[in-house]
């Protein structure tokens, strides 16, 4: 499939240089990562630190997204959900892209240096490695478990954002973080449902290629039923009122609703629902951990 070459004019040029950020995947992490803040603070939240690890793990996501831009250039271009990207589309040359990926690394570890502390930098620079080298290049084009791989730091905003602020990793941002780890799977692989033959096109081993349409809507329910448990074990443990618990008991029986209903009767549209819904879930879900992390904050 051959992909025309897009003339860079100027503004298309800003346009591709935020693309190779992710903005929208940047915006869902820092959502993620600002209740374990608020309740690591314990009511003593420093206006350096807060700003420090928001900005700092904001551009740890921006680092690791250029360089999957980079690394993922060949396949991006095969997939019609990614082939006019910055690099399929020749808007942005890959030297460029894989120099504001080292850029964005330098910039987020000497910032949560300094406004934090040396661990929650090295935590940020361990998620790039992670998703860079161990997921992208290593396993994605290698595994069918190549999401639940990549779980792993896409959930990683809680313990930076906790280790920022106290300079220890301890339980609870470690299960907040598993939220992120358990939602993933369900949420990309109702995405691969309906994306099978992007996949196919571009030889990666997504759950539907490999095993199958039927085994992935099982897995999903599975992932489902662990996910909303969990998120009430959070509740209970950060000491979190009504407001986050009822919303995280609704929001989960919709969640394993929407999974029940694709697994007993399987369509597209119904993968592209539980897709979107997903992410609605993740965004109100972690939104009412915070607004209640703040409450008490402010108690």
């Amino acid at each position: 499939m051959s992909i025309a070459i897009e003339q860079a004019t100027p503004a298309r040029t800003m346009r591709a240089w935020l693309e190779l950020t992710k903005p929208r995947i940047v915006l869902l992490v820092l959502f993620t990562g600002l209740p374990a803040a608020l309740l690591a603070a314990q009511g003593h939240l420093a206006a350096r630190v807060f700003w420090g690890a928001g900005i700092g793990i904001a551009l740890s996501a921006m680092s690791a997204a250029a360089f999957n831009h980079y690394y993922d250039r060949d396949i991006d271009a095969l997939m019609i959900r990614t082939r006019t990207r910055p690099l399929p589309m020749g808007t942005l040359t890959p030297p460029s892209a894989a120099a504001l990926g080292l850029l964005l690394a330098f910039v987020s570890y000497t910032i949560l240096t300094v406004f934090c502390n040396p661990l929650a930098a090295l935590l940020a620079m361990a998620n790039i490695f992670y998703y860079a080298v161990i997921y992208t290049i290593w396993l994605k084009r290698r595994t069918p478990q190549n999401i639940v791989i990549g779980g792993g730091a896409g959930a990683s905003a809680p313990i930076i954002a906790w280790a920022a602020v106290t300079g220890r990793v301890e339980l609870l941002p470690v299960l907040i973080a598993g939220i992120i780890f358990l939602w993933t799977p369900p949420h990309f692989w109702a995405l691969s449902l309906y994306r099978r033959d992007d996949y196919m096109r571009a030889g990666i081993p997504m759950m539907p290629v490999v095993k199958g349409e039927a085994e992935t809507r099982r897995q999903i329910l599975l992932y489902s039923l662990a996910l909303v448990p969990l998120t009430l074990v959070v509740g209970f443990m950060a000491h979190l009122g009504a407001l986050y618990l009822s919303s995280a008991a609704v929001l989960g029986a919709l969640f394993i609703a929407g999974a029940v209903r694709l697994f007993r009767s399987p369509s597209t549209p119904k993968a592209v629902h539980l897709f979107r819904y997903s992410i609605a879930y993740l965004f109100v879900l972690f939104l009412m951990m915070s607004l209640d992390a703040w409450l008490r904050l402010r108690a």
